[in-house]
């Protein structure tokens, strides 16, 4: 037995012989590579903390003066009701196009052009055109149909396909904007298929547009049907408030220029054309077209007291989709514009400063690098190098403040904090993914997934199947860089809690938990399969 023990003690089993190989790998290039690595994304971090820190409490100052001095649109801009004209008729309102590009939108069609169609306006000063890409004939002809039904009641309607989806939805309003009788209108109102206006909608808008010339956007705020579905929903509705609340207000009040959020908006035509029309060269074409506008010295106002209900995308797979678009496409979009706004002569130095440096790079590219790469992988990673060490001013205080800023805009969801937290960290991953796609302009650079709406369908469906065990998709559902992440955080705080100082494990230890979750799609509706 001694032989046996001491020949055990002479020749390690494989498994300590691998772990201190690793452990001699590990001290080797820990000093000379790993912490001098770690120091420099710390400090570059902290850089870009402080760059969001900076623009959050700036916005929030604004928005302070804004609701304050009441410097709302009616009183920045001259807005009159339109009136009749007994004299000229109806004539005396301008004509205003409504389109409704859709794809496939069974469940949706006919609430958004219900509520088109039941728009305020004189109906002979009013075309509704709807832009259907759907490649699925059954959804097809049921548009189709709601269209004549429609027609039918005396609505100047019109039903528009075509051939192929190129440019997508850019396409689709392009193509749209091609047809004879487009030619007599002056506003285009555009509305995604999920969008419900209140009947005052053009009543409230088009004024704007008529008494000040130099105005060539006018959007309204988003009103969230479906804000309760799921937690999901309503951390959805944490993130789109502050950016509705703050972001498009600051926006509007001070620079007179935000992004066209691709919905909701009424824009004067003769604008768009200046502009050089929609383009397809990026996910984001509203925001590209917002740009651009801006660029030949157009204003835009943002009505932020007009709600126009729509709905969150409530399943994970859906609202991945989404994210990815409106990461990726706002950073190539930056890459391909950015000399562009340097070299524009039409608008000020600090439209311009506030265009580069606001708008794009700390909102739309360091906002969603810092989230991942600092409280995802830097700060975990301290636990495993105590050599290097982040401030409390930049692990906590900071973080702390520009979250409590970013809830302003949701008061009934502040004891949702923590979820919010942990779930925007979660979709930071994706986030920060998607911002060097659109940066490097690789891979799904391009890519044009249609955000799934369920409208009343789950609803109405579920019951009826719920004797009938769905089948699940292991693929479908499992996202390995989720299940990865979620494994090196768990990891780190397991090392924290045995022998680190940090005592950063709870966070760890939670976040973790939250990237477990994500990974195995255990987040948002769960859509069953038939």
């Amino acid at each position: 037995m001694d032989r046996v023990s001491s020949a055990s003690n002479v020749f390690p089993t494989g498994r300590d012989d691998i772990t201190g190989q690793f452990g001699l790998i590990w001290q080797v290039l820990k000093e000379p590579l790993i912490v001098p690595a770690l120091k420099l994304l710390v400090v570059v971090c902290l850089g870009m903390s402080i760059m969001l820190f900076i623009e959050r409490v700036y916005m929030g100052i604004v928005i302070v003066f804004v609701k304050l001095f009441g410097k709302n649109p009616n009183k920045m801009y001259k807005w009159e009701p339109m009136k009749d004209d007994i004299e000229v008729g109806n004539s005396a309102y301008p004509m205003v196009l409504v389109q409704i590009p859709m794809y496939n939108e069974k469940e949706v069609y006919q609430l958004s052009i219900g509520a088109a169609c039941g728009l305020s306006w004189p109906s002979d000063r009013i075309i509704i055109q709807v832009l259907d890409d759907s490649t699925d004939p059954a959804i097809k002809s049921l548009v189709e149909l709601e269209c004549q039904r429609w027609a039918s009641k005396g609505i100047n309607i019109k039903y528009e396909i075509r051939d192929n989806r190129k440019g997508y939805k850019a396409g689709a309003l392009k193509e749209g904007m091609k047809h004879s009788y487009v030619k007599q209108c002056d506003y285009v109102a555009i509305f995604d298929a999920d969008f419900q206006p209140e009947p005052n909608y053009l009543w409230r808008t088009i004024p704007f547009l008529v008494h000040n010339p130099e105005i060539a956007l006018v959007q309204a705020r988003w009103k969230f049907v479906n804000s309760d579905e799921c937690l999901m929903t309503r951390m959805q509705e944490m993130s789109l408030d502050y950016h509705f609340t703050v972001e498009q207000e600051v926006g509007s009040a001070t620079y007179a220029f935000f992004g066209f959020n691709g919905t909701a908006g009424v824009w004067r035509i003769s604008a768009v054309n200046e502009a050089g029309g929609w383009k397809d060269r990026t996910t984001v074409e509203d925001m590209d077209l917002a740009v651009r506008a801006s660029l030949k010295g157009w204003k835009f106002v943002y009505v932020g007291d007009l709600k126009v209900k729509n709905e969150l995308p409530s399943t994970f797979k859906a609202y991945r989709y989404q994210q990815h678009r409106w990461s990726c496409g706002p950073a190539n979009l930056f890459k391909k514009m950015a000399i562009e706004i340097v070299k524009n002569k039409k608008v000020s130095l600090w439209k311009k400063c506030y265009v580069i440096y606001s708008f794009f790079f700390v909102r739309k590219i360091v906002a969603h690098i810092v989230t991942f790469v600092f409280y995802c992988v830097v700060l975990p990673s301290t636990v495993l190098v105590p050599e290097v060490s982040v401030p409390k001013w930049g692990a906590v205080y900071i973080p702390s403040i520009v979250t409590l800023l970013n809830a302003v805009g949701t008061p009934r969801s502040l004891h949702l904090m923590v979820f919010w937290i942990l779930f925007e960290n979660v979709m930071s991953l994706h986030r920060t993914k998607a911002t060097f796609i659109g940066l490097l302009e690789i891979g799904r650079v391009n890519e044009w997934v249609v955000t799934e709406k369920l409208g009343d369908a789950l609803k109405g469906k579920l019951p009826a199947k719920a004797t009938k065990k769905p089948r699940i998709r292991i693929r479908e559902r499992l996202h390995l860089l989720e299940l990865c992440a979620g494994a090196y955080l768990f990891f780190c705080g397991c090392y924290d809690f045995a022998f680190g100082k940090n005592r950063y494990y709870i966070f760890l230890f939670l976040q973790s938990i939250a990237f477990f979750i994500a990974a195995f799609g255990y987040i948002g509706t769960f859509v069953p399969y038939s």
